[in-house]
């Protein structure tokens, strides 16, 4: 099952508002249906109460609830990105390289320096 269905039907459990379910995601109410469609129907089973003005959630939504959050979660800790490397930045090498031009001073690889 996509990770944004589930996504969609975790956001629409909690809210119990379609509207305002799909201003969070921001996606549109007819889009946000027809996920809550398409999972309804990988699924097998009804998981929201819409006939009524108030939206519920059934009992197989409700075990679904915890097998979406925890399929969620899951996929969060597998496409977390990479700790950064311990350490700081690397200093760099003093005394090697040139000398640095100080003003005045004639320049270290000429013999005598021109006017």
């Amino acid at each position: 099952m996509d990770i944004s269905l589930l996504r969609h039907y975790v956001v629409v459990a909690h809210e119990l508002d379609l509207a305002k379910a799909a201003t969070e995601l921001g996606v549109s109410h007819a889009t946000l249906s027809g996920s809550l469609n398409q999972v309804e129907a990988l699924v097998g089973a009804h998981l929201v109460n819409r006939a009524t003005s108030t939206m519920s959630l059934t009992d197989a939504g409700e075990l679904f609830l915890v097998t979406a959050n925890d399929e969620i979660a899951a996929y969060e800790a597998a496409n977390k990105p990479p700790a950064p490397k311990a350490g700081g930045k690397a200093k760099a090498n003093k005394g090697k390289g040139r000398a640095p031009r100080v003003k005045g001073e004639p320049l270290p690889y000429k013999k005598r320096q021109s006017r």
